[in-house]
């Protein structure tokens, strides 16, 4: 029983275990394993000596396989879902935030076009007219609910008078009321403070359009016209020039309806403007047409040259005009 204890130490420090005894070196058994794996796979590349062990070898590893991979193709689908919902998102955003200007684009662009073909047509009309014209953009609509006028960004400083005629590419629009230095106001024709004196162009027909504007139609009426006129539907109406203030020639409206009356012997004729009386952005201003008033013989010139004056007074009592008669001679004494 004692000698228990020897015999554990001699296991221990001097002999090892029959379990792990060593057989072969391991450089040995290195060697042979190398060759053996360059002679396998040789064989194998030359002779395709294991492609049977392999196929047997791979078919029964695949559901191993497909159930290792499962997790991992699964966290990647909800991996690649929530990256292609997020940038779906980004990608609604940007095209909305595409689409959105876009759209703004292309308002400017077609009011652009609008303002542009505007201003075409009115510098033709420029070269058409006899008269000096100025382009000015409307500002707003005037706040008098009672009225029809707008107001323009030109004034006096730029030679707008009052007066003035106002019209857009196809006719008429109004006339100039109040001048301030920067601005001026517009009286459509439109209201019913406003006369236009017009001349039919077929039947040569003169007569004077008076504003007759409500709230849900824009015309023009033509007052004390008397039923034996010639007066037709879609007849056009010019300025006639008479008054001084509208160049004549200008285009004004159209006959659009007529209402004769069984209880007096004129008609009601209504007209439709030509000119564009809502949403207008730019007008052209012209001069008025009235020629200047001759200017008076100053007192200094007629007492100057006395001998002149007394001729001219002289050869205007003697002599016999049309629609005058001749003096009566004075008796003697």
């Amino acid at each position: 029983m004692r000698k228990a204890p020897t015999m554990l130490f001699e296991t221990l420090y001097n002999t090892p275990p029959p379990l792990f005894r060593q057989g072969q070196s391991a450089l040995s058994r290195f060697i042979v394993l190398s060759a053996l794996a360059l002679f396998l796979m040789v064989a194998d590349a030359r002779f395709h000596m294991v492609e049977q062990v392999r196929n047997v070898v791979a078919t029964a590893l695949y559901p191993a396989q497909w159930l290792a991979l499962r997790p991992v193709l699964m966290v990647e689908e909800v991996s690649r879902y929530f990256t292609s919902l997020k940038t779906a998102r980004k990608t609604e955003a940007a095209a909305r935030r595409r689409l959105t200007e876009q759209s703004q684009r292309a308002g400017q662009v077609e009011q652009l076009l609008l303002e542009n073909n505007r201003l075409r047509a009115l510098l033709d009309l420029r070269k058409r007219i006899p008269v000096e014209a100025q382009a000015a953009q409307v500002l707003y609509d005037a706040t008098d609910p009672f009225s029809r006028r707008v107001v323009i960004g030109k004034g006096r400083m730029h030679g707008v008078r009052s007066g003035s005629p106002v019209m857009d590419e196809t006719g008429v629009l109004g006339q100039v009321t109040r001048v301030y230095p920067l601005v001026s106001e517009v009286t459509l024709l439109i209201d019913r403070q406003q006369v236009t004196p017009v001349i039919n162009t077929r039947s040569g027909v003169r007569t004077v359009a008076y504003g007759a504007a409500s709230a849900y139609i824009d015309t023009l009426e033509l007052r004390y016209m008397s039923a034996a006129e010639d007066m037709r539907e879609g007849d056009l109406l010019v300025t006639s020039g008479i008054g001084g203030t509208y160049p004549p020639g200008l285009p004004v409206a159209r006959v659009g309806e007529i209402q004769p009356r069984s209880d007096s012997n004129f008609m009601r004729v209504r007209c439709q403007p030509l000119a564009q009386l809502r949403g207008i952005t730019m007008v052209m201003v012209l001069d008025p047409a009235a020629p200047p008033e001759p200017a008076l013989p100053d007192a200094d010139d007629a007492t100057a040259n006395p001998d002149e004056s007394d001729d001219a007074d002289q050869a205007a009592g003697s002599g016999a005009g049309e629609g005058q008669y001749p003096r009566k001679p004075e008796a003697g004494p």
